[in-house]
């Protein structure tokens, strides 16, 4: 700014003395030349004892190299403006925070001539924004760091050089904490949130550990710079006991315990997104898992997780573009070893994950409601496909099992559905069955027995799945339209050996085969795997068998193949009876050999277990 005439200059002046902002004129040395009242008394001295003082200094920029070396370019001209907040002392020893501004004052050919200081005490703004800052980043009913504060430090963790720098998480959230809230009130909720919160630091602050609330009944224990897992894993046993001893609140003895997920990883790599949602899922392991425990994320675990996700977002969708298929596994007398029936069971052919069973997507079919369209598309393919066989060979008919959700019954009209099906292939009712699990039969009312009773009546077959292993309410049997039960593989497996292992499982099964006989019901044996389980299962009474000993389960034209052999096999005997029937003819003497009828049936079944495909 050029320099006032000199008539003007008293003006200025008394502007320059009498105004309330501090100012001071600095020559290009940067010592001050002449102070007004208000910058005196910002530094706490007076005007005149301020002369030939490093103006700098008063204004705490004397040990900063970097504003010193934009002060002595706006002295020499060589910089318009320099502008900055600083801390300095005042000399009565109190911190002042001030905005400075110098200027350079100009002649009229542009040179330098001084410097004007100006300076506005800031100190209580700072003071109250700082106050502010830390509502804002703290909560108020633990005084803990916030959620925002937390992630703030998380990103300048995971920001800084990655070199061999590991990262730690202990995220939980309390149990039972919202049947306090309910039956005590909210008041009491957060003095038991404030006392969680000093327990936490308790258990922290021996290391420095970040504890913050992220919202509700939720906390996170950030560990910078950790050694190991095993840290991490001290810390969250710590946690747990230290919030399993009861709290004493307003006149209450409160008893909780806490959930935690625990993570620790390197910080190469890792974002503030992936950590937390690792977190997040790990402390869901932990309620899962029953709660009042620390759980450590486990990738493979996590991957499983992942997967069953992605399945069951495309379950839906992959019914319509037809990338499930059927495998049958027939059912045989443990008699004659002939075919009676078989099994329908469902695979996924999954582009990304390859064949899948039942096992790894039928439950989440349930979980969202999938399993009624999967349901009728097998139930619609698994009757067309008895239709076939039906058709090519009639004497040898085979009737289809069909496992049946007890949610097809709920969320669906089963019995149209059955019906229509059944109309449109043209297959038998009595060549149709239908498997439900113990668990959703026993106790069936209403709608559910009402659905059983029109299936049953329209000639459809009822079998019990599993039976043995759920109520195992026998009263329910005389009441239920069911025509057959299918005993648990568990019951099986100790019929491998000559002496069994549980000498009450055979007395069990024995007594159920009977009962079972005694109520016109059949009995089939499931996961029947030797030739001496066979004939044991007989023995006590078993009608059919169903297993590896006779044929994995196989695509519908293996099916074919063995009603095919089977028909041939009959038409072998046919000529070997009538040829034995001409032979007594002309010679009344002879007999034929015993047993053939049964040794030819016994040669179809063999021929069930060759060249079956193996369980996916």
């Amino acid at each position: 700014m050029p320099v006032p005439a000199r008539t003007d200059l008293w003006r200025y002046r008394a502007v320059f003395t009498e105004a309330g902002a501090a100012m001071a004129l600095a020559d290009l040395d940067g010592r001050v030349l002449q102070a007004n009242r208000a910058f005196a008394a910002l530094v706490g001295s007076e005007p005149e004892r301020l002369a030939s003082r490093p103006a700098a200094d008063l204004v705490g920029l004397g040990d900063d190299p970097v504003s010193r070396t934009a002060w002595t370019e706006v002295l020499r001209g060589h910089r318009d403006r320099l502008q900055c907040t600083r801390r300095f002392k005042h000399l009565d020893g109190r911190q002042v925070w001030a905005e400075i501004t110098l200027s350079p004052v100009r002649d009229e050919a542009g040179h330098p001539r001084c410097a004007l200081l100006a300076v506005e005490d800031v100190t209580e703004r700072r003071t109250l924004q700082r106050r502010l800052r830390h509502l804002q980043l703290h909560d108020p009913v633990t005084r803990l760091p916030n959620r925002t504060l937390f992630f703030e430090r998380l990103a300048a963790v995971l920001a800084e050089e990655p070199g061999s720098t590991r990262i730690g998480l202990c995220y939980l959230d309390l149990d039972g904490f919202k049947a306090v809230n309910d039956t005590l009130g909210h008041r009491v909720g957060d003095r038991l949130l404030a006392a969680v919160g000093r327990r936490l630091t308790a258990c922290t602050e021996r290391d420095g550990h970040l504890v913050a609330r992220l919202g509700g009944d939720e906390f996170a224990l950030l560990v910078e710079d950790s050694s190991g897992t095993e840290q991490a894993a001290r810390l969250a046993e710590e946690v747990l006991a230290a919030l399993q001893r009861p709290f004493d609140l307003a006149g209450q003895r409160i008893a909780v315990s806490a959930s935690i997920g625990v993570v620790e990883r390197p910080t190469a790599g890792t974002s503030a997104t992936s950590l937390m949602q690792a977190a997040d899922t790990t402390l869901y392991w932990a309620k899962a898992d029953g709660k009042a425990r620390w759980t450590l994320f486990d990738p493979e675990r996590n991957a499983h997780r992942v997967t069953r996700q992605e399945l069951s977002r495309t379950l839906r969708s992959a019914v319509d573009r037809g990338e499930f298929a059927v495998e049958y596994q027939p059912l045989v007398g443990l008699g004659d070893a002939r075919m009676r029936g078989v099994e329908a069971l469902v695979r996924w052919r999954h582009p990304q994950f390859g064949t899948l069973s039942p096992d790894r997507f039928v439950g989440l079919a349930e979980e969202n409601g999938a399993i009624v369209p999967l349901g009728r598309w097998v139930l619609a393919e698994s009757c067309r496909r008895a239709r076939e066989w039906y058709d090519a060979h009639p004497q040898r008919a085979v009737f289809v099992s069909v496992n049946v959700a007890v949610r097809q019954v709920w969320d669906s009209d089963l019995v149209a559905d059955t019906a229509a099906i059944l109309e449109e292939t043209g297959l038998p009712p009595h060549l149709l069955q239908l498997e439900l699990t113990e668990s959703a039969v026993m106790g069936s009312a209403g709608r559910p027995l009402q659905a059983l009773h029109a299936l049953s009546e329209m000639g459809v077959r009822i079998a019990i799945d599993d039976f043995g292993t759920g109520y195992s309410n026998l009263a329910y049997l005389s009441r239920l339209p069911v025509s057959a039960l299918k005993l648990d593989g568990s019951f099986v497996q100790g019929f491998k050996a000559a002496e069994h292992p549980n000498p009450a499982d055979e007395t069990i099964v024995t007594a159920l085969v009977r009962l079972a006989h005694d109520l016109g019901l059949t009995v089939t044996a499931e996961c029947v795997e030797t030739g001496e389980q066979a004939e044991r299962l007989h023995a006590i009474g078993c009608d059919t068998g169903q297993g590896w000993f006779y044929a994995r389960p196989a695509p519908a034209a293996r099916i074919r193949e063995l009603l095919d052999e089977a028909a041939a096999a009959d038409r072998t005997r046919a000529a070997a009876d009538g040829a034995a029937a001409a032979d007594r003819a002309a010679a009344p003497d002879r007999t034929a050999a015993p047993g053939r009828a049964a040794a030819s049936d016994r040669a179809a079944g063999v021929s069930l277990a060759t060249g079956a495909q193996p369980m996916p």
